[in-house]
């Protein structure tokens, strides 16, 4: 965990909710952190997704993430918490990188923990989209052909 994480610790509820999550941002997001995280002796099933960046054959040298940290930040815990109503999951981490990333850096890691493994892929999946979808988060693509902003066409 790092400085400005917020973890919520929730008792079960109605529906069901994530016992642990934990969303922030981090230079460069931590796969053992993740699972570390999400570790759960009453987890049968553990998936994490790993995002990074790709050179798209070539159009891409780097990336440069930009956010308005705070907003960012909770749109990605309504997120977890959505998807612990959804499924009854152990715990929920999305870990996203801010500023400049070259070919092969990670942008993103999800991990969700989950009594049975069909429920962990499929929330983690939910997390990734919706955390694509929705959490404003700028990238701008740099390479030979000169820098673009994504999404913003």
């Amino acid at each position: 965990l790092g400085p400005g994480d917020e973890v919520a610790l929730l008792p079960p509820v109605s529906g069901g909710a994530a016992k642990r999550i934990v969303a922030g941002f981090r230079d460069r997001p931590s796969v053992d952190e993740a699972l570390d995280f999400v570790a759960s002796p009453d987890a049968g099933g553990t998936v994490a997704f790993v995002g990074s960046v790709r050179s798209d054959g070539g159009a891409v040298e780097r990336l440069a993430y930009s956010a308005y940290r705070e907003m960012a930040g909770e749109v990605m815990r309504d997120i977890a918490l959505e998807a612990g109503t959804k499924w009854p999951l152990e715990a929920v981490v999305i870990l996203h990188s801010l500023g400049e990333l070259k070919v092969g850096d990670r942008t993103v890691v999800v991990a969700c923990s989950a009594p049975h493994r069909g429920e962990a892929f499929e929330a983690c999946r939910y997390v990734v989209d919706e955390v694509k979808r929705r959490v404003p988060i700028w990238k701008k693509e740099s390479g030979p052909g000169g820098d673009r902003w994504v999404g913003l066409e």
